[in-house]
Parts: C-alpha cells; sequence; structure tokens
C-alpha cells in the first residue's frame, strides 16, 4: 500500500469513528425524547394533582437540558 492509499485509508477509518460517534449521540437524544414523550402521554392519560404536574415538568426540563447537551456535542465535532 503507497503513502497515498495509507492516508486514504485512515481519513476513511477517522469518518467512520465520527460517524459511530454520531450515531451514538442521536440515539442517547432519541431515548431522552422519547422519555420526554412517555411522560408527556402520562400527564395526558391521567387527572394530576399541580404537585404532581409540578413534579413531571421538573423531569421534562431535566430531559430537555439533556437533550441541549447532546445537540451541542453533535454541533461541537466538526469534521
Amino acid at each position: 500500500m503507497n503513502k497515498d492509499e495509507q492516508e486514504h485509508k485512515q481519513f476513511l477509518e477517522q469518518q467512520l469513528e465520527w460517524c459511530k460517534e454520531q450515531d451514538r449521540i442521536l440515539e442517547e437524544i432519541e431515548m431522552k425524547l422519547h422519555e420526554m414523550k412517555k411522560i408527556a402521554q402520562y400527564a395526558l392519560d391521567h387527572e394530576l394533582t399541580s404537585l404532581e404536574l409540578d413534579q413531571l415538568n421538573g423531569q421534562l426540563k431535566e430531559l430537555e437540558s439533556e437533550v441541549h447537551f447532546f445537540e451541542k456535542q453533535l454541533h461541537s465535532v466538526v469534521h
């Protein structure tokens, strides 16, 4: 394998690792969004007290914060 081929292979391997990391981050986001959906559906299906609603809103805000964290990771990796 000559130098150009070796460099190209190394570049492609780096691209593959980058794609795997992006996929992992997207999976994390998907899991958080799914959890948020479950909370929202639970709130719709049940008659909740204001305290229960506040607790669920707190959970949603925490999940939203986690989603934003992962979104920043997606955008911070420039390749």
